[in-house]
């Protein structure tokens, strides 16, 4: 082999290795931009990610403060309830005064007319 061979051997070894770095270089700013690119939407899946999270927490307190209200309406409702039975209970228990009063008033005005007659006179009277 001459040397004019083995210069070009070397020239296409050289261009060889020149067109690999090349293409090495170009894979590697391109899976740098595709990495950039996927990392780009991560970040924004993670921002919706969170900004729905967000929605749903503050949903999440809204219906607590619901529950709460809910709850303590519950409440106003069972204390107006026992209210209402006591007023009830007074009521019965004036309505049985009253009767017990009506009652007493028949049985002294029975006693004062001379024509009722009472199971006591005609016992006694036999």
């Amino acid at each position: 082999m001459d040397t004019n061979q083995v210069v070009w051997i070397v020239v296409g070894i050289i261009v060889v290795l020149a067109v690999i770095a090349v293409v090495a270089i170009l894979v590697r700013k391109r899976g740098a931009t595709q990495r950039r690119h996927r990392e780009d939407q991560d970040r924004h899946r993670a921002a919706e990610m969170r900004e729905q999270a967000n929605a749903t927490e503050l949903e999440a307190r809204e219906r607590e403060a619901k529950a709460s209200m809910a709850e303590a309406e519950a409440q106003q409702a069972e204390v107006e309830a026992e209210r209402l039975r006591q007023q009830a209970q007074e009521r019965h228990a004036d309505a049985q005064g009253l009767r017990e009063e009506v009652t007493h008033h028949h049985q002294e005005a029975d006693t004062i007319d001379p024509d009722v007659t009472r199971d006591d006179d005609q016992r006694g009277g036999r």
